[in-house]
């Protein structure tokens, strides 16, 4: 038999497998409608900024053209100065002059009032550092008991020798009389005898008066050794007393009632308010207490315009910091002499200083601001007027452009008087004809 199978016998074979079928071809249509959306939107963008391009022109010219009406009024001619604020009323904070001996070095804060702060007179603005003082002052009391201990030593000592001296002495006085009454009974010696007898009364005699003369030199001596002893304590009580003193000061208070304002240091190379941990000088000021009800405004004023100014003149302040603040003052001080201007603008500049006082105060008037004061130095009650942006010069010659029916005709005025916003109009105009107002006319109006 054969080993091999019979073909015919074999398994039947499996269905071959479906070929799977290629995918559907998308159509080429996205990619052209989105170029044709693309277009679209390009085109709608171009026509929607062509389009409305009239219009913005003639919304911004209408938005741009202001216009006012000639009115007839009073007028003040003012003259603007420009300074900082500043209090009339103040008291100066320095650091204490200290008097103890070992007085000049620096002193640091450990407290300080925040600057803007109300205080009140007596209140604690400022306290130094005064711990070194404070052992140093322990030393030196120690050093007073000591010498006041050291007196009253001194004193036992003194009358433990007085007490001794004046034994010695009356020691001496006994062998005195002791070898006079020996030299009184002479008669019963020999003359060898007599002769020691009398030496005895001699040498007594010189040892009393030589104990006797000694007693007030020792008094003289105690007393300049006493006196040594005090001036000694004196000069300690004294150092202790200064440096008493000098602690008492480190607590700094105020002596007014007003407005704490810091003074600008320097800190680190640079300016800057003084701050806790800062070290001061003796003598040297930090704050200032102000009174915010006598502020003013220290400005100066050009010396062929110094002499519009007089006493008395009400002026309107303004402040940088508050726009739509306006205080009503008055020319409170002209200065006689004139001073030098600064490096910026020139040494040989004379300027006339100027304190424009404020009749009215406001809680946000400070010191250090820039300020502003219009000083009236001239009032008509009655002239034709427009707002100053309305006058336009070409040289010598002063322009307005009034409103007409077919637009704006430019037409040649005359001026006169002149307030920081209003110029007076003497002729070339009428009350109630309505001028631009601007730097310039648009060249499309409606």
């Amino acid at each position: 038999m054969s080993a091999y199978a019979n073909p015919s016998a074999a398994a039947p074979q499996s269905a071959p497998s479906p070929v799977p079928s290629a995918p559907p071809v998308q159509p080429k249509h996205g990619r052209k409608t989105w170029w044709i959306a693309l277009a679209i939107l390009i085109v709608v963008g171009v026509g929607y900024y062509l389009r409305p391009e009239s219009q913005q022109q003639q919304t911004a010219a209408t938005e741009v053209i202001r216009t006012a009406k000639a009115i007839v009024g009073p007028l003040d001619t003012v003259l603007r100065i420009s300074g900082t604020t500043s209090a009339r009323n103040f008291a100066n904070i320095v650091a204490p002059m200290m008097r103890g001996p070992d007085a000049g070095r620096a002193m640091v804060l450990i407290h300080i009032t925040k600057s803007g702060t109300k205080v009140n007179k007596g209140d604690v603005v400022a306290v130094i550092d005064g711990q070194a003082t404070k052992d140093h002052l322990e030393d030196v009391a120690a050093m007073v008991t000591q010498a006041n201990m050291d007196i009253t030593k001194r004193k036992a000592e003194h009358e433990i020798e007085l007490e001794t001296l004046r034994q010695q002495i009356r020691q001496a006085k006994s062998a005195l009389d002791k070898a006079k009454l020996e030299y009184g009974a002479q008669e019963l010696r020999t003359p060898i005898d007599r002769e020691l007898l009398k030496l005895s009364v001699d040498e007594a005699q010189a040892s009393y008066d030589q104990l006797q003369t000694s007693l007030p030199i020792t008094l003289t001596k105690q007393r300049a050794e006493l006196r040594l002893l005090e001036l000694t304590r004196d000069r300690q009580v004294r150092h202790h007393a200064r440096h008493a003193a000098d602690l008492v000061r480190f607590t700094v208070k105020a002596p007014m009632n007003g407005l704490a304002v810091m003074t600008n240091i320097w800190r680190g190379g640079e300016m800057g308010q003084v701050q806790e941990g800062d070290q001061v000088s003796p003598g040297q000021g930090f704050m200032k207490i102000v009174d915010t009800n006598s502020m003013q405004v220290e400005a100066n004023v050009n010396q062929s315009e110094s002499e519009l100014i007089r006493l008395g003149q009400k002026a309107s302040v303004g402040l940088d910091a508050f726009p739509g603040l306006q205080l009503s003052g008055k020319i409170a001080s002209i200065n006689s002499l004139a001073v030098g201007g600064s490096r910026s603008v020139g040494y040989y500049v004379r300027t006339i200083p100027v304190r424009v006082s404020m009749v009215n105060t406001d809680p946000r008037v400070i010191p250090d601001l820039s300020a502003s004061a219009d000083v009236v130095i001239g009032r008509k009650e009655s002239c034709l007027q427009v707002p100053a942006e309305a006058v336009h010069e070409n040289g010598s010659k002063h322009t307005v452009y009034v409103r007409t029916a077919d637009g704006y005709a430019q037409r040649e005025v005359e001026i006169g008087g002149r307030s920081n916003t209003q110029i007076e109009i003497t002729s070339g105009l009428k009350a109630g004809e309505e001028v631009f107002v601007g730097a310039a006319l648009p060249t499309k109006t409606t």
